[in-house]
């Protein structure tokens, strides 16, 4: 048998990951009240049995407002602990680290599920009042966001905390901040959404800050021993907006606060984005930021393949290969790299050897 980086463990402060595999963070629309249920252990307790070393669980609102949609999951009570601890467990007895994404929707919050039509929801629909930076809404037809106040933002930092804390209690050993695809904080990273003339807007150093001081907060409550993650958007595929070298900034910054590994997505600021589109078309933000930062980074976007996955890590170009659509048609996906590799998958589940090639 051969051995292959896709395969290699990756260790991040005292968690070891079985192989570079990970499940991205994707919004399945299906937690009425934030809360998780069956659909969401079947789904990620699926991915981890199918063999990933990390499946980490989509966006998770700290706060009501924050959910991307109206069924979206939630993380701001008590009550969300055990439905999420139920999938946390699952998911390390297969084998897997069970991780969490932590977000909140800012400006592009309070929308229907996809399949219910989509758009944002009114207030009889159970929809919200949304916030951002400034009052700037994400199109011309979507709700102008109120203004964000040092108050409200120091709020948020707490309900981040609060979140990181009942994640722990679930039994996460992983937590991503959401500072991608044109959420909240990445709404204070782009000048194209944060318009501010304090100091949290203006210069980059401004509009680093509140992201920043987010992470800050939640590493005063995540145990040394668990690692941190933050996706951001390397880009905003837009003329005036955030770009790769203001990400090599946020990700310097973010190494000096103690982050573990950028996870390197793009896009979600504004609707009049051009993004380039082909395999693996988002590799080269990953690669730019471990060399310019020397901070480990994930690789997503159009990976679809193993061979291509596997090249990535060999070339140096990310430490980690976070798989989205291509684990939603084929939760195994992991299995059948490892065979297509010539390697020796230690994560097949017993119920399934009689199965294995």
């Amino acid at each position: 048998m051969m051995n292959a980086a896709l395969f290699s463990p990756l260790t991040l402060r005292q968690v070891t990951l079985r192989n570079r595999i990970a499940m991205s963070p994707m919004c399945q629309y299906s937690a009425p009240d934030g809360v998780a249920n069956d659909w969401h252990l079947v789904h990620y307790g699926s991915r981890a049995a199918g063999g990933a070393g990390l499946v980490m669980l989509e966006a998770t609102a700290v706060e009501p407002r924050g959910r991307i949609s109206t069924h979206c999951l939630g993380i701001w009570d008590d009550r969300h602990i055990e439905p999420l601890a139920r999938i946390a467990r699952f998911i390390a007895d297969q084998g897997a680290v069970p991780g969490i994404q932590l977000g909140h929707a800012g400006r592009k919050g309070s929308q229907r599920p996809p399949w219910m039509g989509g758009g944002y929801a009114a207030q009889e629909e159970g929809g919200w009042d949304v916030i951002g930076p400034s009052p700037v809404p994400y199109q011309p037809d979507a709700p102008v966001p109120a203004a964000m106040t040092r108050e409200d933002m120091e709020a948020m930092v707490r309900a981040f905390q609060l979140a990181a804390v009942r994640a722990l209690a679930a039994g996460f050993q992983v937590i991503e901040i959401h500072a991608a695809h044109g959420y909240l904080l990445h709404q204070f990273l782009s000048p194209l959404s944060n318009q501010r003339e304090d100091e949290y807007g203006g210069s980059l150093k401004n509009r680093l800050r509140f992201p920043l001081e987010v992470v800050a907060g939640v590493q005063e409550v995540w145990p040394q021993e668990y690692p941190i993650f933050v996706r951001i958007s390397a880009t905003d595929w837009a003329e005036g907006g955030w770009d790769l070298k203001q990400s090599v900034a946020f990700a310097a910054a973010l190494k000096e606060l103690g982050v573990d590994l950028i996870d390197c997505s793009s896009g979600g600021t504004t609707p009049a984005q051009r993004i380039e589109l082909g395999p693996g078309y988002q590799v080269p933000f990953a690669e730019h930021i471990r060399r310019e930062v020397d901070v480990p980074t994930g690789a997503v976007g159009l990976i679809t393949e193993p061979d291509q996955a596997n090249a990535i890590l060999e070339a140096g170009q990310a430490d980690l290969i976070l798989i989205g659509r291509e684990l939603l048609r084929n939760p195994h996906w992991p299995l059948h790299a490892a065979a297509k590799l010539g390697v020796e998958a230690a994560s097949w589940p017993v119920q399934y050897l009689r199965a294995k090639p």
